[in-house]
């Protein structure tokens, strides 16, 4: 089936006489014995959780294993590398990938090595010796665009697992798993379950034995979520396809305007003709994302104005749900130290009117724009 009809059609329950439609919320801790032995809901085994986890396998083309968050899921996979581990990671990516890879560092469990994944010669300098390699793409929050067959292949020869944070793109946008990759996280938080209501992730793999190791230490650990969650992330997975069509355009809309606003020096989107990574996501991607990031002219001080300005743009933090937000990613000092512009804008693109969220946005940026002299 289309990927469309999947996230409909998936994690059902059987179609048997006066059955229900939608998985129900299954609120139980103990489950009674089975041949499974899998009793307990830090085993997952709610048929919520299991639902939920059915769609997004399904949508990413392997067998997915739910989490209580994106980071507990980025947890998973770093904290159960071996110790001595060399990781090559991303320079530019979300904020605290690189903290949780740091502080294994720290703990001397694991070497690091910064990379930026949009360079594909300085990742494959950096694969010797490697044991995992994580890659965003596109990278969070500069919307950079990795050539990913071309990595992973070199880090598999070089013996690597490869593991992708995909949670810009959705699987509607691009598979990671059909171009090799052993693993695929993402923050279900976002984009997948898209109402900006609830904490989540997920992992997907192929390979029986590593999906095997995630579940246990996932059980080990405690990180499942809980069952209303997965409910709620099951049904906003039911129109991921529309919520991404209709942002996508918007997305597109609004970089195209931006591209041509007075008071903003760069639009970074690959949607762009003239983005450095349009011909990139256009060989790898079905579509551009709804995120846009645009680097104000002026200073940080004039770039955070602008996010208190908007009156139907929402200025917070996260990204992927049905309204658009917007804000100043440098404010944080990680992503200031990882190199984020002062100026630089993330903004996740909702499905409002695209006039509506341009009338907001240019009257935001209206005051940076300087007279004519004369």
């Amino acid at each position: 089936m289309h990927l469309e009809s999947i996230a409909v059609a998936s994690g059902r329950p059987a179609r048997t006489h006066r059955a229900p439609v939608n998985t129900p919320i299954v609120l139980s801790a103990p489950f009674h014995h089975g041949p499974d032995d899998n009793y307990y809901l830090r085993q997952g085994s709610s048929d919520t959780i299991r639902a939920f986890e059915q769609a997004v396998g399904d949508l990413e083309g392997g067998q997915a294993l739910a989490f209580a968050s994106g980071m507990a899921a980025i947890a998973a996979v770093v904290e159960g590398q071996r110790a001595g581990t060399i990781a090559v990671v991303p320079q530019q990516g979300y904020n605290f990938t690189g903290t949780i890879f740091a502080s294994q560092e720290k703990l001397g469990r694991m070497t690091v090595r910064e990379v930026d994944v949009t360079d594909t010669s300085a990742v494959l300098a950096a694969l010797d010796g490697t044991g995992l390699v994580w890659l965003e793409s596109p990278t969070n929050p500069l919307l950079g665009v990795a050539d990913l067959p071309v990595i992973i292949d070199a880090a598999h020869a070089a013996g690597a697992t490869v593991a992708v944070d995909s949670t810009l793109n959705t699987p509607l946008v691009l598979r990671p798993l059909d171009h090799g990759a052993d693993i695929v996280m993402h923050s279900a938080t976002k984009y997948l379950a898209g109402h900006s209501d609830l904490l989540m992730g997920a992992l997907v793999t192929r390979a029986p034995e590593l999906g095997e190791a995630l579940q246990a230490r996932r059980d080990m650990t405690g990180g499942v979520p809980g069952a209303l969650e997965s409910f709620l992330a099951l049904r906003g997975i039911r129109t991921l396809p529309l919520r991404m069509a209709r942002a996508q355009d918007n997305a597109l809309a609004l970089a195209q305007r931006l591209a041509g606003h007075p008071a903003v020096d760069r639009v970074r989107y690959p949607g762009l003709p003239e983005d450095p990574w349009h011909e990139r996501a256009t060989r790898l991607h079905r579509g551009y994302g709804a995120m846009v990031a645009f680097e104000v002219a002026g200073t940080g001080e004039d770039a955070e104005a602008v996010c208190h300005r908007v009156e139907l743009i929402t200025h917070a933090t996260s990204l992927g749900g049905v309204e658009t937000l917007i804000e100043r990613r440098a404010r944080y000092a990680t992503d200031a130290a990882r190199g984020t512009p002062e100026t630089l804008l993330r903004m996740s693109v909702g499905i409002e009117h695209v006039d509506d969220l341009w009338a907001d946005l240019s009257a935001a940026l209206s005051p940076i724009v300087q007279p004519s002299a004369g």
